[in-house]
């Protein structure tokens, strides 16, 4: 009889194996500080160590309260080596919520840099600093890795499970079209709390690229011009900033990748001036990131399939599987597998392919509303709103209305979002030969200054409301 119980595939952490290869090669780059991929590796069996020595073992989750670090990267790695799960929370959400998802996951250790108190949760002190001579051991990658909390539309964030198997699978993926290789250098510019951010350190160590650390005392354009930076993740805002800084030519970049919707057609002609390589994306948490990927273009497509990935639009909504996707969503209960009978995930992400075989996203099923009996999909009016010149990026959202029930309204940043008393006539006559006549957005306001954009993609719902808040 055959043994039908297959061994788990054992294989070093790829940080391991990039020690081995290349352990002269910087890892980590931070403050003009060097961390070879030989040190990085050394502490991270180190750290592993001491989370084994007070008792986290594989299946239980360590709840990582804290902004990017290199305590952080070490604690991620640590805790592949031991089959913990690796469950980073950002340090901005209030403390009744941090409580509240320690409590519903039932957390029992949480490190943090902040001077953060939780209840029935234990803080660790760690010595980040010891290094360690022993061996690396293989790792079984089909074991649940980490954790990454989903921006969700129920309000409570649902805690997306992934298999290091799940990353390695994305990256390799992502990195047949977007090159990546040693010595190269992307910047950390999205946070380990999502999964743009996780993304990077798997893609470098898998290649022995280098992970820079945000430096904030230099502008952006000084970062790229000291620490020679090959590759950013950016969102149209930060985009628009560093274009408009002439101090730096760009020449260390080989690629840019954007996310947030439709990039400005005023964007793409200065990234295509400048001779820089820009790509666009569909992705989402639950398939570990990128899912399509292609050269950003003027109509707002998200580019073709990559491999380690399958999509189908049924009915006008996108599903996708693949060796990419995660396991499932952390509940008290164990992980729940969220996959109709043949593994497909349900997006509810709305979709097409256009005439060039790229993939268009048309919008969030949840988005849509309904004005005067019309089905309006904001991201559609978005998407035209962002080809005007002085618009950087824009979200269009419902208001009541006693007449048609609601009516489209918009947020917009960028130089227009300065002349309140031109933009409606302006836009007006922009978008005339663009969108109907029913989906132009009766009230425009300028984007609120104290928002604050962590991953590739705006959390709707949250700038929504602190505009009606304010």
């Amino acid at each position: 009889m055959p043994n039908t119980h297959l061994s788990p595939p054992l294989i070093l952490s790829p940080v391991h194996q990039a020690a081995l290869a290349f352990p002269q090669q910087t890892a980590i780059k931070r403050a003009g500080q060097y961390t070879s991929y030989s040190e990085l590796s050394q502490r991270v069996i180190a750290l592993n160590q001491q989370l084994s020595a007070v008792g986290i073992s594989q299946g239980q989750s360590l709840a990582c309260v804290a902004s990017n670090s290199m305590e952080m990267i070490c604690l991620y790695w640590a805790c592949i080596d031991i089959g913990a799960i690796f469950f980073p929370i950002s340090p901005r959400f209030p403390l009744t919520q941090i409580q509240g998802l320690i409590d519903e996951h039932r957390i029992g250790y949480f490190w943090s840099k902040e001077n953060t108190e939780l209840q029935h949760c234990r803080l660790l002190d760690l010595d980040f600093e010891c290094v360690s001579n022993d061996l690396p051991q293989p790792i079984d990658v089909s074991r649940p890795a980490n954790v990454i909390l989903t921006s969700g539309s129920s309000g409570f964030p649902k805690a997306a499970v992934h298999r290091l198997a799940n990353h390695i699978a994305n990256a390799e993926g992502a990195r047949s079209l977007i090159a990546l290789e040693q010595g190269d250098a992307w910047l950390l510019s999205l946070p380990l709390f999502h999964i743009g951010g996780l993304a990077i350190l798997n893609r470098c160590a898998l290649v022995g690229a280098c992970v820079v650390m945000p430096d904030h005392a230099l502008t952006l354009s000084q970062q790229i011009d000291q620490d020679k930076l090959s590759h950013l993740s950016l969102v149209p805002a930060q985009l628009n900033k560093l274009l408009t800084d002439t101090s730096s030519k760009l020449k260390s970049i080989k690629a840019l990748l954007l996310g947030g919707g439709a990039v400005s057609l005023d964007l793409l002609t200065q990234l295509k001036q400048r001779n820089i390589a820009s790509y666009t994306s569909y992705g989402m948490t639950e398939m570990g990131s990128q899912i399509t990927t292609g050269p950003a273009l003027s109509d707002g497509s998200s580019g073709k399939l990559l491999p380690k990935r399958e999509l189908k639009i049924k009915d006008g909504v996108i599903w996708v599987r693949g060796a990419c996707l995660f396991m499932g969503y952390l509940t008290p209960d164990g992980i729940q597998a969220c996959v109709d009978q043949d593994s497909w995930f349900y997006t509810k992400d709305r979709g097409e392919w256009n005439e060039n075989g790229n993939l268009r996203i048309l919008g969030r099923v949840d988005n849509m509303f309904i004005s005067g009996g019309e089905n309006i999909q904001p991201e559609e009016i978005e998407a035209a709103l962002k080809l005007h010149p002085q618009i950087d990026d824009a979200i269009v959202f419902a208001i009541p209305d006693d007449k048609f029930g609601h009516l489209p309204a918009a947020i917009i940043r960028g130089s227009l979002a300065r002349q309140p008393e031109a933009i409606t006539s302006e836009l007006e006559l922009f978008l005339a030969d663009k969108i109907a006549r029913f989906k132009r957005p009766r009230h425009y306001y300028p984007w609120p200054e104290s928002s604050e954009q962590t991953g590739l993609k705006v959390n709707r719902k949250s700038l929504i409301a602190s505009l009606i808040q304010g």
